[in-house]
């Protein structure tokens, strides 16, 4: 059985000792994945206080982001979009972010629609609002 292991070096670099992604025959499973950007620490969108408490974050952004880092591992690992079967997204507030994710998730998935699992978690490594987990087939 084909067994890889895969980083993509556009996305950001994984918050521990894991990959982005790991290949089984011809599936594809990711790590978790959030929205900060490559080379930067700091989540895009969020706002601190004079005491670096999280006091408000863009949560649109926060989506728009995920979904990209999303794709670049994906494309970077042999598979594709379009290639998704299965999404977990972790919302670290669902009453108020899952309306504007539902949204956006509605305008990228609206070709390939993967089966989907949302659900409210306390919190995610580091300050972000959304984390996906995913699963695709790879060649």
């Amino acid at each position: 059985m084909k067994l890889k292991t895969y980083n993509s070096e556009r996305a950001p670099r994984p918050v521990g000792l894991y990959p982005h992604a790991r290949q089984v025959g011809n599936m594809l499973y990711l790590s978790g994945v959030g929205p900060r950007k490559l080379g930067a620490n700091d989540v895009p969108g969020v706002e601190r206080d004079d005491q670096g408490r999280v006091v408000a974050y863009d949560m649109e952004l926060q989506c728009r982001n995920v979904f990209d880092n999303v794709r670049m591992i994906l494309e970077d690992s042999g598979s594709s979009w379009d290639r998704l079967i299965d999404v977990t997204v972790f919302l670290t507030d669902m009453k108020n972010d899952f309306p504007v994710f539902n949204k956006l998730y509605a305008e990228y998935f609206k070709e390939n629609q993967p089966c989907r699992t949302t659900m409210e978690v306390n919190a995610l490594p580091t300050d972000i609002a959304i984390e996906l987990k995913c699963m695709a087939t790879i060649d």
